[in-house]
């Protein structure tokens, strides 16, 4: 799996972080389900240190569920009753200088290990949520639902792929919102981070998906536009990530 995720690094935006990689996971049946937004909506939500990054001026917002897997630390073997659980992401996109990432809105988990650790050491919206995931004849069921959460924090979906594998041509709206090698976030004192990580160039697939309950954007303090999301799939990518490095003293 690591030496997988290792295997290409001459796609990357920048070089790959000096230093040993601390934790790998697999993200499994991810469904990209993007919506763009005016700017203004999210700048008031994304720290200030944090420059929106958008794509012919349009911000992007992402729901963006799927299957954790060999998920562990470095030098720790994967145990299936901690290292396998559904995940569920909001996101959008920012730069801090030359660096193009991801800030995450929420993180929905069914591991409360996950969630706990994710928080204490990184600060991240981590959420417990009860999950389900279910392949059905092709489809990925997808049902998740924040608990004890007000307001409701829920996306109940069936998503598959519809088109052969490609990967995303650089400058692309799909690399846009795909190629992405580092998170950003604020630590517990409000100081910004930067967390580095590496993967091969994304295996995408355009997707259909039916959305029959979705309250994540809601629950961000956002709202999604009336327009079709616009869909890809990945059926596997293996990653590593760096610790995180902060941006100021």
């Amino acid at each position: 799996m690591v030496h997988a995720a290792l295997s290409r690094t001459d796609h990357r935006p920048w070089p790959i972080p000096e230093g040993a990689w601390r934790w790998r996971q697999s993200w499994r049946d991810l469904l990209f389900a993007h919506w763009p937004l005016d700017p203004g909506a999210l700048r008031g939500l994304v720290p200030p240190a944090f420059e929106l990054d958008l794509f012919d001026g349009t911000a992007w917002l992402g729901v963006v569920p799927f299957r954790m897997t060999n998920v562990a630390p470095r030098g720790v073997p994967s145990l299936p009753w901690v290292s396998e659980f559904p995940e569920l992401n909001v996101r959008t996109y920012v730069r801090v200088g030359d660096r193009p990432g991801v800030y995450f809105f929420s993180l929905d988990a069914g591991s409360t290990l996950a969630v706990r650790t994710a928080r204490r050491l990184l600060n991240l919206p981590y959420f417990d949520a009860s999950m389900r995931v279910t392949p059905d004849n092709g489809l990925i069921v997808y049902d998740s639902q924040r608990q004890h959460a007000s307001p409701e924090a829920r996306l109940s979906a069936a998503y598959r792929p519809v088109g052969e594998p490609f990967e995303a041509v650089s400058g692309s709206l799909e690399y846009c919102l795909t190629e992405r090698y580092c998170l950003y976030h604020v630590d517990r004192g409000g100081v910004p981070y930067r967390l580095e990580i590496h993967h091969p160039p994304w295996p995408l697939q355009l997707a259909e998906a039916e959305f029959t309950h979705n309250t994540m954007a809601e629950a961000a303090g956002l709202a999604l536009p009336d327009t079709r999301p616009l869909l890809h799939f990945s059926t596997r990518q293996d990653m590593v990530a760096w610790a995180p490095t902060a941006l100021q003293a």
